[in-house]
């Protein structure tokens, strides 16, 4: 039985697919600038199976991505930012699975070309974009996630650690984490 996370899995395996690339590319540069140093062959075999393991793994991100495309409840204005998220996401994934098809010719060799770097850099800034666009998503559109519940006596039940609520008197038009909140 496959357990059902709220609304999907894309948000678990993206995580992986994010934190795989992100390590490949800062272990492909710790590698280049290592020269010909004893542990730089390591770092970069190293970062060659990040990089493959990213590009597994993002094959289950695309497919829970899509799934979640197609299902999340939404939206004209947030379908409109899923369907930019989603173009990036295609866009991104080819180049990495590019990517990670070169570094098959590269993986015996001592260090990698400043070409392969270049095109890994430039995969690397795509990836974060897309990512800042799934993280608008569920933050500035508010896709996939649940709200709160109601709270129907119309009570702030909690408290902060200086003991106030967001109800109390002193707190009201006061700083609050460095921000101003009129509440």
């Amino acid at each position: 039985m496959i357990v059902e996370i709220i609304p999907n899995w894309h948000p678990i395996f993206v995580h992986f697919t994010v934190a795989l690339f992100s390590t490949a590319t800062g272990l492909f540069i710790l590698g280049a600038v290592a020269g010909k140093r004893e542990w730089s062959k390591t770092v970069l075999k190293t970062a060659h199976i990040n990089l493959w393991l990213g590009a597994l793994v993002t094959i289950a991100t695309i497919v829970a991505g899509l799934y979640a495309y197609n299902t999340v409840n939404h939206d004209a204005p947030s379908h409109m930012a899923m369907t930019d998220h989603r173009n990036w996401a295609f866009g991104t994934a080819a180049l990495f699975a590019l990517i990670t098809l070169w570094s098959f010719k590269t993986f015996n060799k001592e260090k990698v070309s400043m070409a392969f770097l270049a095109v890994l850099v430039i995969a690397t800034c795509l990836l974060t974009t897309t990512a800042f666009k799934g993280g608008e998503l569920v933050y500035r559109y508010g896709m996939g996630v649940m709200s709160m519940p109601s709270n129907a006596g119309g009570h702030d039940d909690h408290e902060h650690a200086d003991g106030k609520g967001h109800g109390s008197p002193k707190e009201t038009n006061q700083k609050h984490d460095g921000h101003d909140h009129a509440h």
